[in-house]
This record gives structure tokens, sequence and C-alpha cells, in this order.
């Protein structure tokens, strides 16, 4: 008899459970190897779990929208149809390892796009496989719409949603409703003054309903998780002003070439950086570790209520133009959940903009791993006395960063964001070069 187990995978480093977004494959379906059976939602990302055996799905454990431990039996695959009997009676029975005839474990593979992310189930994706978003592929069977028919204009030929609905519509009239605007990232765009109306609340927010609770998500609970083991540490916090006349001259320069003001304000920092190392280094029980790149995470809200941070490596050596371009990339990926784990997990300083939202300042929570995070507030015309003793208007605002007191001293934060202000208000042209 060969019945085989399909795991829950790990489909990252902090991931302990996940939840199924939705099965591919139903019971009796034939299963070919390499395929896609299920589309698992880790604490980051949607990904897609592959088999890599022959067979028929025979019987499914934990069902969409359910969540599973990592490790965990989630469905069973029969090599032949006369085996998915004896699978079914085996999961009622109380699960394989109770029986005499186990069932082996399915080897399988997750991946966002045609990027391959190593499980500890199986080994890493194939190339040449039909890879779709989960909406998409729902779409396409509600709409009984042939996948393999279309070619995907998501990231890495990924079928999207649009993709599908683009094939349905196709011949009909156009659609003239007008497209709602998309919620916007906490740090894609330049800290300014608010508009007179503050932003749309997050589609989670305004779905939710007075008197019933609301379960967290992935996402958020991932979240909790963080931000709960950041209670064990020590941290300090320091104000600074900086005057950035200088950043939005050259801004209002360069913003039509598609540079953004997150991809300006992350080298800036990463500049700064190279003159202390300490501040982009962490704490580890072996003593402090010295980062040998500056990769700079940055916090954007997810429509769902999440929070993640998109790292900009190697961000002081990157030219802004590359920089900004691999910016809106990876945001776009990040709200359709297809980062690659060392797009949100490499980040050695990070950044919290609410500028946009018109926060004169805040502090930020230190994200685990990390020595150092740098609140960002809106920039603001402010009154000020120049060197010859006459009043001046000029461009100004407030950050706040929160240090790792086990290896980072004030006199330390201090030096480095006096640098910062420097560096933006004399030299931010050289950000350029």
């Amino acid at each position: 008899m060969s019945i085989h187990e399909v795991f829950m995978p790990a489909l990252s480093s902090t991931m302990t459970e996940g939840k199924i977004v939705s099965w591919v494959k139903s019971p009796g379906d034939k299963v070919e190897k390499g395929e896609t059976v299920v589309v698992v939602e880790s604490d980051k990302a949607d990904m897609d779990v592959e088999s890599f055996y022959e067979g028929y799905m025979a019987h499914i454990i934990v069902e969409a929208g359910e969540t599973a431990a990592v490790g965990s039996a989630i469905a069973f695959i029969a090599e032949t149809e006369a085996e998915i009997e004896t699978a079914k009676s085996l999961a009622n029975s109380g699960g394989a390892a109770a029986t005499t005839s186990s069932p082996e474990p399915v080897p399988v593979t997750a991946s966002v796009g045609t990027s391959a992310v190593a499980s500890q189930n199986g080994s890493n994706h194939k190339e040449g496989r039909l890879v779709a978003s989960p909406r998409a592929r729902k779409l396409a069977k509600e709409l009984k719409i042939d996948l393999t028919a279309l070619k995907g204009s998501g990231p890495y030929g990924r079928i999207v949603a649009e993709d599908v609905e683009a094939l349905a519509n196709k011949g009909k009239q156009p659609a003239t409703t007008p497209v709602a605007p998309a919620t916007p990232a906490i740090t894609s765009t330049p800290p300014v003054a608010p508009p007179p109306r503050p932003a749309a609340a997050p589609a989670s927010v305004v779905a939710a309903v007075p008197g019933q609770i609301a379960p967290l998500t992935t996402f958020q609970n991932a979240v909790v998780r963080n931000m709960v083991a950041t209670l064990s540490v020590p941290v300090f916090r320091v104000g600074y002003t900086i005057t950035t006349d200088g950043l939005d001259k050259l801004y209002k320069q360069i913003k039509s070439k598609g540079v953004t003001m997150t991809a300006l304000l992350a080298k800036a920092v990463a500049v700064t950086l190279q003159k202390h190392p300490l501040l982009n280094a962490s704490y580890s029980d072996q003593g402090i570790v010295y980062h040998s790149d500056i990769n700079i995470s940055v916090a954007v809200a997810m429509d769902d209520g999440g929070l993640i941070t998109p790292v900009l490596q190697n961000a002081d050596i990157v030219d802004i133009y590359s920089l900004s371009r691999t910016w809106k990339s990876l945001v776009d990926r990040a709200r359709a959940k297809q980062l690659q784990p060392d797009e949100y997990n490499s980040g050695t300083f990070t950044l919290s903009n609410l500028g946009m939202f018109g926060v004169d300042t805040f502090d930020a929570i230190l994200p685990p791993g990390q020595g150092s995070i740098l609140a960002i507030g809106a920039s603001r015309p402010q009154v000020v006395a120049t060197p010859d003793g006459l009043f001046a208007v000029r461009q100004q605002m407030q950050v706040n960063i929160t240090c790792d007191h086990r290896i980072i001293y004030g006199a330390h934060a201090a030096a480095f964001l006096q640098d910062l202000a420097k560096f933006i208000e004399t030299d931010a042209q050289s950000l350029t070069l």
C-alpha cells in the first residue's frame, strides 16, 4: 500500500503554523508530480505547495481557512484510486501513525512566482510549472477558464486575477465603474504635510463589525509574536530635528525619473551608517554582531491589517534610481504576498515613516534581531533663527531613534543622528552620485 501524508511545510524561519488559503486539488482528483495541491499562508506570504508524488488526492485533513502546526499532516495522497477509501479509513481511525501501514510523508516544495523557497519537506521548485496567484486560480475555476491559455502579467510571469478577468471580459463592453484607490503604504510617499482629509482606513478596519470579535490574521499574529519578543530588550530613544529643504529640492528635481522619497531617506540613512557600524549591528549571546551589509528594512502596512518590512539590500552602495525601482517592486510584491524570505528578513536597520499621515513625532518598537529603528515624522514649515540673527522659514521633520541599550548607548545614537542631519541638510545632492 502506498499512501502518503502531506505535511504543513515551514515556509519561513519564524513560521510555527500555517493557514490553508485554498486547496487546488479536491478529493479524488489526479495529482501529478510537481503539481500544486494547496496554497498556504505563512506569516509573510501566500505560497504554492507542490507534491513530488503522482497519485490521487485521497483525503483532506485541514480544510481551507483552518490552520495547522508546521510538520502536522494536512492531507493524504494515494498512489492508486483503489487506495483512496483506505486512506479515508486511516483518517477516520485517528491517523496514519496508529496503523500498521504507515503513510509516507509527501516531499513538497513551496514557491512564490517561479523562485523557489525550500521547505523542510522537499527540494526547490522546478522551472516550467504553471504559476498563478490563489485569487487567480479561484476566479479561473469560477469562470471555467483554462489557466494554461493565459500569459501571466505578474512578477516572474505569475498569472494574477487581472489576467483571468481580462480574458473573461474579452469582447465585452469595458466596465466604467471607478476603481477605489489602494490603501497607501506606510512609507511609499514623502514626509510632507497632510492633506485636509485623513487617508482612508485599511479595508480590514472598514469591514469591522461592532460587537463582534475579528480573529487575527496570520500576518497580525506574526506581528504580535515579534512585538512581545521585544519586551525583553532594554531600549532607549533619542529625538532630533532635521531641516529638509535640500532633500525636498532634490526630490522635486528627480521625482519624474521614478525616484521615491522612501529610497532617498533609506539611502541617506545607509550612507550615514557607513560611519556608524554599531548602529547597524545587533546583539547576540556571543557578543555584538557587526553586519557586513547595510540592509534597510522599511515598514509597510498591509491591507489586511498586518505589517511587513521589505528590505532594500546594500542601500548604501546601490544607486538611487535602481533603489527606487527595487522599492516599487518590493511594495507591489509585498501587497501580493509574493516576497521571498530574504526580501523581508535580511534587514539590519529599520525605517518607519508616518509623515504622510501628518504625524509630528512617534516612538517605534525595535524589531527582533536588530539594534536600531528610526521613526520619521512629517516635514513641516517652521520659523527658525538663522546664524546671522534673523528669522527664516525652513522645512523640518522630527525623527526618533529607538536602540538596543545592551550594545548601543546614548552618545552613539546622538552622534549618528547628528551626522544624518548634517548629511541631509548639506550634502543631499550626493545621493544621486
